[in-house]
């Protein structure tokens, strides 16, 4: 089973990898055939994905999200998530390219790449029924901030792109309104993050918040994101200062994943 699994897992970083370099090109050269096959190719990978994260579940008797190498596998599967509903949700629409999402889905699923694969028995505090939805909707809200990431870093190189190549991307008001639109579906997501997470700590420790190193992150991404919809509404911020929020919450998320594993170890250390 783990074979199956890891032959799978590899596959979808093969075909994560060449839809990265492919959408790339695509995006360099104009071409709208090259970006349909790239955006075809990813979704093979996506499928390929689905099913490595599957055999891993059955494989540890668990959903696959209790660690630094399943929660990094199903970031990366939130992100194609992501971007492939996107595709749907605006299907006969201009769209946004992949060059501004697929490389991230390869770069999360690279760093799940480096990370043990070991199956290992959950630690007390995870063999909870609030594991799965805590950890699942952390996956869904970050897999729709990083495609708001990358529709802020097109919005504020919209100028630079030629004129040819511009005339196919959606309009800067159209792309700020999907960047908002994905953002709130995020937020929504993020804000059950952590009250699934509060209430898991109420049984698992006997509080609500520990001011954990994570928990304090998370909650900073989220007055962050929350910051950035009051003004969008109440002062009705739109265009390039909306980017930025799009990029400057984005990092924070992956300063939340990454650094603060690497620098701040505490009680999520395990993802």
């Amino acid at each position: 089973m783990s074979q199956i699994e890891g032959i799978l897992f590899y596959g979808t970083l093969i075909l994560y990898g060449a839809a990265a370099g492919g959408s790339l090109f695509a995006f360099a050269s104009g071409k709208e055939q090259a970006e349909k096959a790239t955006v075809g190719l990813f979704a093979a990978g996506f499928v390929l994905h689905t099913a490595s994260l599957a055999v891993r579940g059955v494989a540890a008797g668990r959903f696959p999200l209790s660690n630094q190498f399943e929660f990094a596998s199903a970031f990366s599967w939130g992100i194609a998530l992501a971007f492939l509903a996107l595709r749907l949700r605006y299907r006969g629409k201009k769209q946004v390219p992949g060059a501004f999402v697929l490389p991230a889905a390869f770069l999360v699923l690279g760093y799940a790449a480096m990370q043990s694969r070991e199956i290992k028995a959950l630690v007390p505090a995870l063999q909870s029924s609030w594991l799965t939805f805590h950890v699942f909707t952390a996956v869904l809200a970050y897999g729709a901030f990083a495609a708001a990431f990358g529709m802020g870093i097109l919005y504020l190189g919209y100028e630079r792109v030629p004129f040819p190549s511009r005339s196919r991307l959606p309009s800067r008001e159209q792309l700020e309104g999907r960047m908002y639109r994905v953002i709130l579906l995020g937020f929504l997501f993020l804000t059950l993050v952590i009250l699934t997470g509060a209430v898991w700590a109420k049984q698992a420790w006997g509080y609500y918040w520990s001011w954990d190193p994570k928990e304090t992150w998370s909650f900073v991404t989220w007055i962050l994101y929350a910051l950035y919809l009051h003004v969008r509404r109440t002062r009705k911020w739109s265009g390039k200062r909306a980017a930025v929020f799009a990029v400057i919450g984005f990092l924070c998320v992956i300063f939340t994943f990454v650094g603060v594993n690497l620098w701040m170890p505490g009680l999520h250390s395990y993802a």
